[in-house]
């Protein structure tokens, strides 16, 4: 829809600069990757925690949890959504820090079922906020 809306707009400015008698300038067109990047900018985590929730699903479901900046994505999402979700999404963090320092010691098969263990507690808190799309 706001596609459609700035065609006209800029339809418009282009058929009065063609109708007035001053000197024309060449209109200014964003390009395609200006358009996208603006259209992922536009992208509302609607209804709050989402976003943070889908990117939780996925990362369940490919479990991809373990990979690098797969949590760190996650919490980045988690920075427009409600309380609960956002504060999930921080215990997940701080399960996988630990999980990341533990690597290669004793304690890292604890640690990240720990991870684990977060993950399953955000996925209820997400469910909990009606926000669950994968079952």
């Amino acid at each position: 829809m706001r596609q459609i809306a700035y065609v006209l707009v800029v339809t418009a400015l282009l058929t009065a600069a063609g109708c007035s008698g001053e000197e024309e300038r060449a209109p200014v067109v964003p390009t395609a990757a200006t358009m996208q990047s603006s259209a992922a900018a536009e992208i509302a985590d609607d209804p709050p925690g989402s976003l943070t929730c889908t990117a939780l699903a996925v990362a369940v479901a490919d479990a991809s949890l373990m990979e690098e900046g797969v949590v760190a994505g996650i919490v980045s999402a988690s920075e427009t959504a409600d309380a609960p979700v956002a504060d999930a999404a921080r215990a997940l963090a701080a399960a996988y820090t630990q999980a990341s320092a533990s690597k290669g010691t004793e304690s890292e098969p604890d640690a990240v079922a720990a991870v684990s263990a977060a993950a399953a507690d955000m996925s209820q808190v997400c469910a909990d906020s009606g926000l669950q799309a994968v079952g």
